[in-house]
């Protein structure tokens, strides 16, 4: 892997809360909060400085300013809600230029075992346990896509802590 284990090591504390947030609030409320983006941004403006050389933390600023404008034109031709699209944006700084084809398999996966895993609580007595998320009862096109999100870039961060460079 491209990331470093030290970068990733540095990151994964802050990061995987937010992450299991995002996730959960994304399956309760069918939104990803504002609050979660900035906190995400916020945690590598301040632990990027530490876990990255000074020259990769520009270059993945960069990489935030320009997923965000593809993300941005993707919600506006309706691809992808403005939630997704912000954190999409918002991790892109953690992932290292390196490993996005990694991630991309990663996130192919994340999304099925996500897709599956919603599908069968849904249909199940495990329903019960949270009756009154909204995404319980979306239409069939609508999916809480911060689930599979917020694993990715988990379990991104848990395998460069593992198997990083």
């Amino acid at each position: 892997m491209a990331i470093t284990a030290f970068s990733a090591w540095w990151f994964l504390p802050f990061v995987l809360p937010l992450c299991f947030y995002v996730a959960f609030t994304d399956l309760r409320e069918m939104r990803i909060t504002n609050q979660a983006v900035i906190a995400l941004i916020v945690v590598f403006l301040l632990v990027g400085l530490i876990a990255l050389p000074f020259d990769q933390y520009l270059w993945r600023l960069a990489q935030l300013g320009i997923v965000l404008l593809v993300t941005i034109a993707l919600n506006a031709a309706g691809v992808m809600g403005a939630g997704d699209s912000k954190f999409i944006a918002a991790a892109a700084p953690f992932v290292a230029m390196g490993d996005v084809q990694f991630l991309i398999a990663l996130y192919a996966a994340s999304l099925l075992a996500a897709f599956a895993t919603h599908r069968l609580a849904k249909h199940s007595p495990l329903r019960r346990v949270a009756p009154h998320w909204a995404s319980w009862d979306q239409e069939n096109k609508k999916f809480p896509m911060g689930f599979p999100l917020g694993a990715t870039l988990a379990l991104y961060l848990g395998f460069g802590a593992v198997f990083g460079s």
